[in-house]
């Protein structure tokens, strides 16, 4: 059962990084795949504390800063929408 879960973790970062790695031209989808690549490794973290039998304090540690994260995420992604109208990717280079 380990195995498969480890195997599953594996595949769900992997899957993640290549939607990130395709899906560049919106940044609300690449702030999608960068939350999915957060879970997985939220799992993996979670899996390799279980299996062990630590404390899980450190995950609760790990999901605050990843919700802070997806909130500056979010902050960025409005400011861009209300500056230039779209959450295009190439409009980046209009900021600089």
């Amino acid at each position: 059962m380990l195995i498969f879960c480890l195997l599953f973790s594996v595949m769900m970062y992997f899957s993640g990084l290549v939607s990130f790695s395709m899906k560049r031209k919106h940044l609300l989808l690449m702030l999608l795949s960068l939350e999915f690549i957060i879970l997985s490794l939220f799992f993996n973290l979670y899996l390799y504390l279980s299996f062990f039998y630590f404390e899980y304090f450190f995950s609760m540690v790990f999901l605050t800063m990843s919700v802070c994260e997806g909130a500056l995420g979010l902050g960025i992604l409005v400011s861009l929408i209300r500056t230039h109208g779209n959450d295009y990717f190439n409009s980046f280079n209009v900021l600089w």
